[in-house]
């Protein structure tokens, strides 16, 4: 490519295009494939369209985007897997790519034999790859599993020896695709490691990833992507933020990415979108715990950020709301509502009610609809949520539960820095030499 090595981009991508032909049947495909029919008998898919960036050397970057955006298209075509329709991708180093883990594995090969396959498939000679097999073997950590065929392994097994030889080859450019949280707990510790040391030794990195915490805490900058088109690129924070309103519905073009109002989260219930669902499009949990005794009941359940916007992944540290709107069927004496945290393994983290909290709603007729907004800082740690919303009370001087939802909405917290247990303290130290 000429030039300067440190000023030549580690991956420049240049109108990039991927167009899939789709037929409506099989004959159509054949017709066309032997010259049989001159009528155009397939639909374009673009999976990409006119998408430009670099990535410099020793930066590490990440791609969002909802689902059927093209993020893993770009990756595959930066490595070879696929191929363009049109436009240009050039990659200045070698590649290590996290992909679909154990694609070129043979079943019937003992996991020595496929490191050295995959390993020549790589390019490397014999010699090249016995320099490296210690380091293989003490990462995939799978013992004398190692001489067996892989098809006896366990899906664990094989995973921790498909990343241990992807990520042992010293590469100039790593490239992943949602590929580091595999395995038990202990081996995402090490593959997170692994991750931190080669951007401290200022290796190129390019990934994908829904797991917007991690996005937040190792991206120097990051691209969005929607439907094959490239919105935005810039800070992580402000391409999560346009990301959010993606995942809602609304649009997101680039405006207000800083975000109007601050910390101000007065007066959320605003951009709702115009839709009648119970969640306002948050996605909706199909295995809802429903039920109650129908005096009163949910028409909203949402969870809005610190900027007022409509969106289940809450940055930690963050104020957010969580709004419930209540319509009573029958008059009710005293109602108490309540929200609930809980894990994704069932345990309940945190949650508080009107009751708690001495806010009175005092007693409701028949056709009365409230809404109740809960303010708070989120200070659990970066992960995966259940939020749970249930309306009781007393109703002729009985306690009686109105209705529940369990488990309705899940929210997701991004974090940049996670402490241990449920929530961070918000520890302030120092340290000082006596």
């Amino acid at each position: 490519m000429g030039g300067n090595k440190a000023e030549v981009p580690a991956i420049r991508i240049s109108h990039l295009n991927k167009m899939y032909k789709l037929y409506d049947r099989p004959s159509d495909r054949l017709k066309e494939a032997l010259g049989l029919s001159r009528k155009k008998r397939y639909h374009e898919l673009y999976a990409l369209k006119d998408v430009s960036f670099d990535v410099k050397r020793g930066e590490t970057v990440g791609i969002i985007g909802v689902n059927g955006s093209g993020k893993s298209t770009i990756l595959k075509i930066i490595t070879g897997v696929v191929t363009p329709t049109s436009g240009e991708v050039a990659a200045d180093g070698r590649i290590s790519a996290l992909l679909e883990l154990g694609a070129g594995f043979n079943m019937e090969y003992t996991g020595m034999e496929n490191i050295y396959l995959n390993g020549t498939m790589m390019g490397f000679s014999r010699e090249e790859i016995d320099q490296r097999i210690d380091g293989i073997l003490a990462f995939a950590d799978i013992g004398e599993f190692i001489n067996q065929p892989v098809k006896t392994y366990s899906s664990g097994m094989f995973v921790r020896l498909a990343f241990a030889v992807a990520i042992n080859i010293d590469p100039e450019i790593l490239i992943v695709d949602e590929a580091l949280s595999v395995g038990d707990v202990f081996f995402q510790a090490k593959c997170y490691h692994k991750f931190e040391e080669f951007r401290s030794e200022g290796k190129t990195i390019l990934f994908v990833s829904h797991d917007l915490s991690s996005i937040s805490k190792y991206c120097d900058r990051v691209i969005l992507l929607n439907k094959g088109v490239m919105l935005a690129e810039g800070r992580p924070k402000d391409m999560v933020d346009l990301y959010k309103k993606l995942l809602v519905g609304l649009p997101a073009d680039g405006s207000g990415a800083d975000g109007a109002g601050g910390n101000d989260v007065q007066g959320a219930g605003s951009v709702i979108p115009d839709e009648d669902s119970l969640t306002g499009g948050l996605p909706r949990n199909p295995e809802t715990n429903e039920y109650g005794e129908g005096q009163a009941h949910f028409t909203r359940v949402v969870t809005f950020d610190d900027k007022g916007l409509l969106t289940n992944s809450i940055e930690k540290g963050r104020r957010f709301v969580i709004e419930a709107r209540i319509h009573f069927d029958q008059d009710v004496e005293e109602p108490i509502c309540a929200f609930t945290f809980k894990n994704l393994k069932g345990t309940e983290i945190t949650g508080t009610n009107t009751m708690f909290e001495k806010e009175d709603i005092g007693p409701k007729k028949a056709g009365d609809e409230i809404a109740v907004r809960f303010e708070q800082y989120m200070n659990l740690q970066g992960g995966e949520y259940l939020l749970s919303f249930g309306c009781t009370g007393y109703h002729k001087g009985e306690f009686r539960v109105f209705h529940r939802l369990y488990d309705i909405l899940n929210v997701t917290v991004i974090s940049a820095k996670n402490t241990v247990g449920f929530y961070d303290m918000d520890s302030t130290v120092s340290v000082e030499s006596l």
